[in-house]
Order: C-alpha cells, then sequence, then structure tokens
C-alpha cells in the first residue's frame, strides 16, 4: 500500500482501516453530483437543512459532506444535487504511475486495500430506507434503466445504478468489509463507473473501470454486470485526485418531479438553483413567462409553499405539459396519503411580449430563455430578447424585483440588457453547463425607474417617458 499512496493525502479515520463492523453512526462522507456552476447553491443549502458544512471538489460539479448515519433520509430530500455516493476513501494527491501498466496495476492493488466496510454498511441503510419509501407509494415507484456502462473522458457524471433492496449477512475477511448476500446465498451484481478528467494521465476511463472493476470482482466475488447491476462502484479522478465511492441513488433526482418532457425540458435540480439565487420571500408573486414543462414553476411551489408561482407560455403543448406535470404532483401527494397543501401555482397561455398582468405586479421572473438551437433560432433572438426583457420590466417591481434569466446566447443577451435604458442592473453570472452547452444565469435587479412607453432610436432603444422612484 506504501507504494500506491506514496504522497498521497487520504481522508480516513483510523476505525476505517481495518476491522469489521464499524457504527456507520459515527459519521460518514456523502458525495453529491450537482449542476455544474451551482456548487456554493448545493453547499448552502446542506448546511441550511441538514447542518453539515459541505466542501466543493476540486472537479467541478461535485460537493462533499459529513454527516452521521442517522441523517441520510435527510439527503434524500436536498433539491440541488443530482446524484448520491457515500465515499469509500478519498486521495487528494494520488501518485499516479508514468506508466499506463504500473498504474492500473496500482489500481488493482488498491481494490483489496481499501475501507469498504463502512461504506457497505451504508448502502445496506440505504436500501432499507428505499424499501420504506416505496411501500409508502403502494410500490408503484418507478425506476429507469440504466443506459449501460458508459466511461467517458473529461467532465461527466456517472450513470445512474439500480441496487435491488436486498438483505445480506456480513462476512469478514482480510481487515475487510462485508460481502453482501441475498438469502440465496447468490453474489451481488456490481459495475465500475470511472469519470476521469485531465490530459496528463497514461490511461483512459474503460482502462481504470476494467481493471479497478477486475479487482473489485476477484475481492468480493461479486459478478459484474454491465445494465442489471444491483450495485455501483465510483472511481472520480480528476487530475492527481481519486475518489471512490459507492453510489446511494437509482436515477438522478433532477427528474424527480417531471414525467411529460418537452425538447429542451430543464433539470429540477438546476431550476431549484436558479430559485435559490432570487432568495423568494413569503407572498412573493414569481413568473416563469416561458415555462416549457414547468420545471421552474413546479419546484418552486413545492419548495416555497408561501409564494405563488404563475407559469406561461406561448405554446399550447408546453401549457399542457405544465398542466400535466403539476397534476402529477397532487396525483402522487393523494395516492401517498400526504397531507401536504396543493401547490399555489397558476398556469396561462400568453403573448410573452404582451403579459396579461398588471405593471409593477410582480417579484420575481425566473426563466429559461430559448438558446436558439432546439428551441427558436439565434436570429428570432435578437429581436425576443429586448421585447422579453422591457415587458419583464413593466410587470417586475421597481426597486426591489428580480430577474434569473438562463441562456446559452450570451451575445445577444448582453446586447439586449445594454439596451434597457437602465431597467435593469447585473448583480452577478453563474455559469454553467446545460446538456454540454456553455450557458449562464444572470441574476438581474429592477432598478427604481419606473417602466414607460419605450421607443426606437435608431439602433438603440431608449425610454420616453421614466422617472426615478424617490
Amino acid at each position: 500500500m506504501a507504494a500506491v499512496l506514496e504522497g498521497s493525502e487520504v481522508h480516513m479515520s483510523t476505525e476505517e482501516r481495518g476491522g469489521s463492523g464499524p457504527d456507520p453512526g459515527a459519521g460518514v462522507t456523502i458525495g453529491a453530483t450537482v449542476p455544474t456552476g451551482f456548487e456554493p447553491t448545493a453547499a448552502e443549502e446542506v448546511g441550511e437543512k441538514i447542518g453539515a458544512e459541505a466542501r466543493i471538489g476540486k472537479d467541478r460539479g461535485r460537493i462533499y459532506f459529513r454527516i452521521g448515519a442517522d441523517k441520510l433520509p435527510l439527503v434524500h430530500r436536498l433539491r440541488s444535487v443530482d446524484n448520491l455516493f457515500v465515499v469509500v476513501a478519498e486521495y487528494n494527491n494520488y501518485q499516479f504511475k508514468e506508466s499506463k501498466e504500473e498504474t492500473l496495476l496500482d489500481l488493482q492493488k488498491l481494490a483489496s486495500q481499501l475501507p469498504w466496510t463502512i461504506a457497505l454498511e451504508v448502502w445496506k441503510m440505504n436500501n432499507a430506507l428505499k424499501k420504506k419509501r416505496g411501500r409508502r407509494r403502494g410500490g408503484n415507484s418507478s425506476v429507469l434503466t440504466p443506459k449501460g456502462d458508459v466511461s467517458k473522458e473529461g467532465d461527466t457524471e456517472a450513470d445512474s445504478p439500480r441496487p435491488e433492496d436486498e438483505e445480506g449477512r456480513d462476512e469478514d475477511g482480510g481487515g475487510c468489509a462485508p460481502a453482501e448476500r441475498d438469502a440465496a446465498d447468490k453474489p451481488l451484481k456490481f459495475r465500475v463507473t470511472c469519470n476521469r478528467a485531465g490530459d496528463k494521465h497514461s490511461f483512459t476511463s474503460n482502462d481504470a473501470a476494467r481493471d479497478f472493476g477486475g479487482a473489485v470482482q476477484e475481492f468480493f466475488q461479486w459478478k459484474a454486470d454491465m445494465t442489471k447491476f444491483d450495485i455501483e462502484v465510483l472511481l472520480n479522478i480528476h487530475n492527481q485526485e481519486l475518489v471512490v465511492g459507492i453510489a446511494l441513488t437509482e436515477e438522478s433526482l433532477h427528474r424527480r418531479n417531471i414525467t411529460h418532457f418537452g425538447p429542451t425540458t430543464l433539470r429540477s435540480t438546476l431550476a431549484y438553483g436558479m430559485l435559490r439565487l432570487c432568495r423568494p420571500q413569503i407572498s412573493d408573486v414569481i413568473v416563469d413567462p416561458m415555462c416549457g414543462t414547468g420545471a421552474i414553476p413546479v419546484e418552486g411551489a413545492i419548495e416555497w409553499q408561501q409564494s405563488f408561482f404563475i407559469a406561461g407560455d406561448n405554446n399550447d403543448m408546453a401549457v399542457n405539459r405544465t398542466v400535466n406535470n403539476t397534476n402529477h404532483i397532487l396525483k402522487r401527494r393523494q395516492e401517498g396519503g400526504s397531507s401536504a397543501p396543493g401547490l399555489r401555482m397558476d398556469t396561462a397561455r400568453w403573448d410573452l411580449c404582451r403579459l396579461p398582468l398588471r405593471a409593477s405586479s410582480v417579484d420575481i421572473i425566473v426563466t429559461d430563455m430559448p438558446f436558439g438551437k432546439r428551441m427558436g433560432s439565434r436570429k428570432k433572438n435578437w429581436d425576443l430578447y429586448p421585447s422579453c426583457l422591457r415587458e419583464m420590466a413593466r410587470v417586475c417591481r421597481p426597486a426591489t424585483g428580480k430577474a434569473v434569466l438562463l441562456t446559452q446566447d450570451k451575445k445577444c443577451f448582453a446586447k439586449a440588457l445594454s439596451r434597457m435604458g437602465g431597467l435593469w442592473r447585473r448583480s452577478h453570472t453563474v455559469w454553467v453547463n446545460v446538456g454540454g452547452l456553455h450557458a449562464a444565469v444572470y441574476v438581474l435587479k429592477r432598478t427604481g425607474w419606473v417602466y414607460g412607453a419605450a421607443a426606437e432610436d435608431g439602433a438603440e432603444d431608449v425610454l420616453s417617458v421614466a422617472t426615478a422612484v424617490e
């Protein structure tokens, strides 16, 4: 092990280094993948809801926090995380060899030297927790079939695991973890997914997953299965950082609210992050004027029940999807016997540039603007963006109103914003990765200027009637 860990710093307690059956209540490290750019927002939520201090990983899109195992149910209630995993071991400065063969040999040796025990105990507890949730829902919860073992280079997320709810018995040996077995003593099915980022490695993601997975199979006597697996082992490599974990989620949590998808459905986790940026308050009126499938207002109505949400779109199919997704949430609550109140939101079909809302009646606007790729076009955005920013300024409350807008057409947005005559002030920008596209979330604050009538003056838009609020 000295050869493998030479010059490395590993986060591992004394109890985790050997022995069997330690109490996971003493504390475990949970890792979570989050929308890139929203790591601070996710860390803030962890501190607020769990009381744990989260740190942002070196690799974008990951956070880590330490909890007692009794708080595991709270972890699954986080709204900003996509996938969860329990950390087996973490090396901040792993010394990868220059030779591909030597590096892969080190990874093979590492599999039998890792402190698997606590992580596998947490995995078992997580399965029991899912059983309870399944019983409360009447056993009708759906699981999507994983796409297979796809290891990608660069900034990627692991495929979602599909663990079965199995009770196992412990087998001690060699100071290692228990190998989980079902009642018939059949070995677990597993796979290893490697996510690698960095250009100084002598090996590929597939190389690492194959050789490390072979060593895990030999060590536990598990059966490899790339699709119908019970347990997924994660090998996350970012430059010199190496993290080994076990997945705790069957599918990404961003799918939690949406059943009727559109061509550009926004992830629920990204929608939640955008909403947190504007910090909704009690009685706030929050509008999504381009709601699509309703991901933003549905997420908001579930989390901020003291605010009121209005969703709208100019497309009949989008409006229908939003209504169907809202009805699905209400039906799911009813079938589960939930006493939660209904969703405080309405849905309407409207013209984005002529909203049927009174001037200065909206507190917050949050929306996913058309990128000009799968929806709309870059050419149309040059007309659409100034018109919608102007209309948003009309309905938003002067001096206190906010807008959180997502777009990948950054050049067009910047130009449109500069032509607003001082109605909006950019607070800050969050850079995000949306389906492989480099996009931006702009946080705007409504200035104290009262919206009047806009007029065209050559290539620039100016306000013909605009007075400052004293």
